[in-house]
């Protein structure tokens, strides 16, 4: 297996995996393609891809402001799970985030997906309960859940 940096050429294959992922929460504006690329541009060095045998086994996208880290849109195909491409693919990420200084990251997780909780409680992430989640939509957006 091979851990490299994503780029906009892997995004019809990402797709495809994050639409054989139940969970997933993706929109049609930062999620398509043109959202993936202004993505990959402002975060070059941070988002990375799993390959085997010639396909995506999986794809991680992070990002940063200058001072904290931000995970988005986890996913190793449903076929090849419990085999630590996650794992490795947070390292990757997480290695590349502290390259640039950054020091803490977080993410967000859908309460409903068991699975991706379990993930990251493994991988050391913790729940913060003293904070509320906000967000506004600048954009209509057409929300896809699979």
């Amino acid at each position: 297996m091979i851990i490299r940096p994503m780029t906009i050429d892997d995004y019809d294959a990402v797709w495809a995996l994050w639409m054989s992922c139940s969970g997933m929460g993706l929109n049609n504006l930062d999620d398509s393609r043109d959202g993936i690329e202004r993505f990959l541009k402002r975060n070059p060095d941070t988002c990375f891809v799993a390959e085997e045998e010639n396909r995506l086994a999986g794809v991680i996208l992070t990002g940063n402001d200058g001072r904290r880290g931000y995970i988005y849109h986890t996913a190793v195909d449903p076929g090849l799970r419990h085999r630590g491409i996650a794992k490795k693919l947070v390292d990757a990420s997480l290695e590349a985030l502290k390259k640039l200084g950054i020091n803490k990251t977080g993410l967000v997780v859908f309460g409903r997906n068991e699975q991706g909780n379990a993930f990251w409680e493994k991988m050391g992430f913790t729940v913060r309960d003293d904070l509320v989640y906000r967000n506004k939509a600048l954009a209509e957006m057409v929300r896809r859940d699979t």
